[in-house]
């Protein structure tokens, strides 16, 4: 990970995820999610939280299991897309779609 990498917060995982249309962009935005479920540990060992769906970085999925779970049931219910959702033509931002979807999704 590069230091500038390094240095962006986790409200640059929306703009990174905006960004994604390669293999590069989309390793850019793994390295975002990352960062930010590092940043939700980070906090759980402080405040100690009840869930991770309690804190301001809305993972509502606390573990592997659940997120890619979160994740495969979102990407099979929307697959056609929904209201406010167009499925990418973009396979890398379609995956990045899929996975930002098992952080949110409950």
């Amino acid at each position: 990970m590069s230091s500038d990498q390094a240095d962006k917060s986790p409200c640059d995982l929306r703009e990174t995820l905006e960004r994604v249309f390669d293999e590069r962009s989309f390793v850019e935005f793994l390295n975002a999610l990352a960062r930010d479920w590092s940043e939700v540990l980070s906090l759980d060992a402080v405040n100690q939280p009840v869930s991770h769906s309690s804190g301001a970085s809305r993972w509502e999925n606390g573990s592997i299991g659940a997120f890619f779970d979160a994740a495969a049931t979102w990407a099979e219910a929307f697959k056609n897309g929904l209201r406010f959702y167009n499925v990418p033509s973009n396979p890398w931002r379609r995956a990045a779609d899929v996975l930002i979807a098992g952080k949110e999704y409950e």
